[in-house]
C-alpha cells in the first residue's frame, strides 16, 4: 500500500491518493462499489460476522470489514466536508483510491435550510 498527500499552499484541496496492488476490481462490478451492502469479501467471513446467536462476542475486537459500508460512507463523510472520493482501477492490478478535502476556510456545513 502506497499513500501521497498533496498538500502544497498553491493547491486547491488537500488530495490524498492510497494505491495497493491487490488485484482490483473487475469492471463489471465497479458501479457496485458506491452501494451499501455491496461486498466483494468472501462469503465466509461475512457469515462471521454478521451471524447473530447468543455465542457470538460482538466486542470492539471484531472487524468490521467486508460489510459493504466503508466506501459509501467514507464518500459521504468527504462530500459534507465539501470534498469527495474517487476510484480508479485495473482488473487484475490494483486500485487507487483519491480522497479531496478542501482546505480550512470560511465554508460553513453544508446543511440544508
Amino acid at each position: 500500500v502506497e499513500v501521497i498527500i498533496a498538500d502544497g499552499k498553491a493547491n486547491e484541496d488537500v488530495a490524498i491518493k492510497i494505491a495497493d496492488e491487490g488485484g482490483g476490481i473487475p469492471r463489471s462490478v465497479i458501479h457496485k462499489i458506491w452501494s451499501y451492502l455491496f461486498t466483494t469479501a468472501d462469503p465466509s467471513i461475512q457469515e462471521g460476522l454478521v451471524a447473530f446467536s447468543g455465542e457470538v462476542d460482538h466486542s470492539t475486537d471484531s472487524p468490521l470489514a467486508g460489510l459493504g459500508y466503508g466506501l459509501p460512507i467514507s464518500r459521504s463523510y468527504a462530500r459534507y466536508f465539501g470534498g469527495d472520493v474517487s476510484i480508479m482501477s485495473l482488473d487484475g492490478f490494483g486500485t487507487d483510491a483519491f480522497v479531496y478535502l478542501p482546505r480550512l476556510g470560511s465554508s460553513r456545513e453544508p446543511l440544508p435550510v
